[in-house]
């Protein structure tokens, strides 16, 4: 199964100059903790509400800063075409939840989440999934 067929397409994005505040008023409005940071058609990031509470305001950032002070930067990827296996054994060796899915252009075309995974493709990889993200990885340096 392809990535495409389970992932969310319908994704709502910021700027990387888009304030802490209006990025957590996405995120309440579409119900998600997690939003790509987009300049123009490419990804440039992925701010999550973790990201802005631990990076943002546990340091000291104002609400009015701009996300590009918080974001991850390094996005991890996959594309559209890859198979579903492969993108969940990739969360699984980074430890992430969610993926940037991207087309044939580099341009974004969704995420992939846990959630997807589990509810279109089984509850076998996910548990595998979420195991591996869970990894204490200090126990496997």
């Amino acid at each position: 199964m392809n990535v495409s067929e389970v992932m969310t397409a319908q994704v709502v994005t910021v700027k990387p100059t888009s304030t802490l505040t209006e990025v957590a008023r996405v995120m309440a409005q579409i119900e998600s903790g997690a939003v790509p940071v987009t300049d123009g058609d490419k990804v440039v990031g992925l701010v999550t509400d973790r990201d802005i509470v631990i990076r943002g305001i546990a340091t000291g950032v104002g609400l009015d800063s701009p996300v590009s002070d918080v974001m991850t930067s390094d996005v991890q990827t996959c594309a559209e075409g890859d198979n579903v296996a492969d993108a969940s054994a990739k969360m699984g060796s980074h430890q992430i939840r969610r993926l940037v899915v991207l087309n044939e252009q580099g341009n974004l075309a969704g995420i992939l989440s846990l959630g997807d995974i589990a509810k279109d493709y089984g509850a076998k990889v996910v548990g595998r999934t979420l195991e591996e993200i869970s990894e204490d990885t200090a126990a496997t340096q």
